[in-house]
């Protein structure tokens, strides 16, 4: 007997990729306002805000617990401290100078950072009074004052040992503004505005951690 051939059987139909959902009218306008934010309204934002910063008095028109006092300071006729001599001395020097990190990436995280505080003033979520809780990077410092290693002898060797502190203990070293403190009034004009006092003690945390003579 002869076998009856089966009926082929249909191939399998290929599944395509699925339809992206229409958008709706609300849909089409949420997706126009976001391109608009994007591609118009953020930049004109972002530029916008450098510009204000550019301003002392922007900066201190928030930031007005500790920071106006820091601004009055500056209109000063005389330095009384270290910020007011860099106003003093170059008339371009602002806020936003010393406080924001190197190059444009320093310059982003300073705006992000002021976007984060604005959220937290907009939405009332914000500490009173205000505490600072980025202390000042030596880098942000180094953008003008990066030739200071350079000189490697005994009157410059607080600097040029800063190094060996930071390997020997990074979390407790100094930085360059627990020395140079910009707001500080207190500071002798002759040394800079350093504060005899405080400075001493730093050099003596210094000694004790990785050694020396004195």
């Amino acid at each position: 007997m002869k076998r009856r051939r089966s009926a082929a059987r249909p191939a399998p139909k290929k599944q395509g990729r699925k339809p992206l959902p229409k958008l709706g009218k609300r849909g089409k306008i949420a997706l126009i306002a976001i391109l608009i934010f994007v591609f118009v309204l953020s930049p004109a934002v972002m530029f916008g805000s450098t510009q204000l910063e550019n301003h002392n008095s922007f900066c201190a028109s928030c930031h007005t617990e500790g920071e106006q006092t820091f601004y009055n300071q500056s209109l000063a006729a005389a330095p009384v401290d270290l910020a007011s001599y860099h106003e003093l001395k170059n008339s371009a020097s602002r806020c936003i100078d010393c406080h924001t990190g190197a190059g444009i990436l320093g310059r982003v995280g300073g705006l992000m950072a002021g976007a984060s505080d604005l959220v937290s003033f907009a939405i009332g979520n914000y500490p009173k009074p205000a505490v600072q809780d980025t202390p000042l990077s030596d880098d942000n410092c180094l953008k003008c004052h990066a030739t200071i290693f350079d000189k490697q002898d005994m009157n410059n060797h607080f600097h040029v040992f800063l190094s060996r502190w930071k390997q020997a203990d990074p979390a407790g070293a100094a930085t360059c503004a627990t020395c140079h403190n910009g707001h500080n009034t207190k500071g002798d004009v002759k040394i800079m505005y350093l504060n005899e006092q405080d400075t001493t003690a730093v050099c003596q945390r210094c000694h004790a951690t990785i050694g020396g003579g004195g």
